[in-house]
């Protein structure tokens, strides 16, 4: 069975957002979870994915212009997500959302979908938020691994990760790995 793997940035006090947009402290939003080599499908929330699309089709149709999130120019690890985005099917939880601009785009409304995504041949899945879709895969027992990047500051009021989990888990930590600007980065297995 694939894996499915949830990877998200956080502040030290586990959040994700501040209260009135982007976490401003993530300098970068490209895949840096060591993830790209194992995967080949994601999985994304109604919420999150309109503003993941735009954020990406931006940098992949105007690589060489600041990204509108940012105001920055894209990294070399963002146009190198922005091109595998490009190729990877996502699929999108959602009862809400029926369209979208990218033709790799599948759109499912059910755990069971999930867990038969889950049973195809494959890669890993790489389940990229927001944090409403992997708090509830984490309480559905679908998540199987935990991979976070957390950030040396407390961001206080703002958006929590886990704010919306109904239930404890248990975790098994199985990498730590110091990353630069005080950075950190936890792999957890979820039991």
């Amino acid at each position: 069975m694939r894996k499915l793997i949830a990877a998200m940035k956080a502040s030290l006090d586990g959040k994700i957002e501040r209260s009135d947009g982007p976490a401003d402290w993530v300098s970068a939003w490209s895949d840096d979870y060591g993830l790209t080599p194992q995967i080949d499908a994601c999985i994304l929330g109604g919420g999150m994915y309109p503003l993941y699309e735009k954020y990406w089709t931006a940098i992949q149709t105007e690589p060489e212009k600041p990204a509108w999130i940012t105001g920055t120019p894209p990294t070399a690890a963002e146009l190198d997500w922005a091109s595998l985005a490009k190729r990877t099917p996502h699929y999108v939880l959602s009862s809400t959302i029926t369209s979208a601009a990218w033709l790799n785009t599948k759109f499912i409304q059910s755990l069971d979908e999930i867990v038969a995504l889950k049973n195809q041949p494959g890669k890993d899945i790489y389940l990229v938020g927001g944090a409403r879709i992997t708090a509830n895969l984490i309480d559905a027992g679908l998540v199987d691994e935990l991979r976070m990047i957390v950030y040396p500051l407390i961001a206080g009021e703002g958006k929590s990760l886990f704010a919306s989990a109904t239930r404890q888990h248990g975790l098994e930590l199985k990498s730590v790995q110091q990353l630069s600007e005080g950075r950190a980065s936890l792999i957890y297995e979820i039991r």
